[in-house]
């Protein structure tokens, strides 16, 4: 049986979060995007770890299959941003999409954190399916609070309220 555990983020991880999305972005997605693209991705503890903002990955055998994280955004708001799992772990089987997205529901509402935005590209098809299904509602641009980080490759954007 595959054991998939979940931690928040350490810098043992950086290499392999940087390797694992920058290899989805650039190579199964053909987005024109680099690691100095990302600054984020530098400084993961400072930019998602804190206030009520932070990052996980789900791991198996040790080895990073997929990220998340929430940005705290203020006003009870957050953003959620870096949702990659690797192919071979997508879907049912593994559930990590969903696992990762409880771990970050579950987070925000004990951080009392109220909305959720998140911003894509009209590319990641199956990820505004996962998004709806989750009660996730699509939005304007013009609708994000004036704190949403928006990624120059977002072109789609999502939000829930959390009860």
């Amino acid at each position: 049986m595959t054991e998939i555990i979940f931690k928040e983020y350490s810098k043992e991880y950086k290499d392999a979060i940087i390797n694992l999305i920058l290899d989805i972005q650039q190579n199964e997605f053909s987005i024109p995007i680099t690691k100095e693209d990302q600054p984020d991705l530098s400084d993961i503890p400072n930019f998602y770890q804190s206030g009520k903002g932070n990052f996980w990955v789900a791991l198996c055998n040790n080895q990073v299959v997929g990220t998340i994280s929430l940005i705290d955004i203020g006003n009870n708001q957050g953003a959620l941003r870096k949702m990659f799992v690797k192919d071979a772990y997508r879907g049912s089987k593994y559930n990590i999409s969903k696992l990762l997205l409880q771990k970050l529901m579950g987070w925000a509402k004990e951080c009392s954190i109220h909305e959720i935005y998140l911003g894509t590209t009209e590319k990641f098809l199956a990820a505004h399916r996962f998004y709806e299904k989750n009660e996730f509602i699509q939005i304007a641009k013009e609708d994000l609070p004036n704190g949403f980080p928006i990624m120059k490759v977002d072109t789609r954007f999502y939000k829930i309220k959390l009860k």
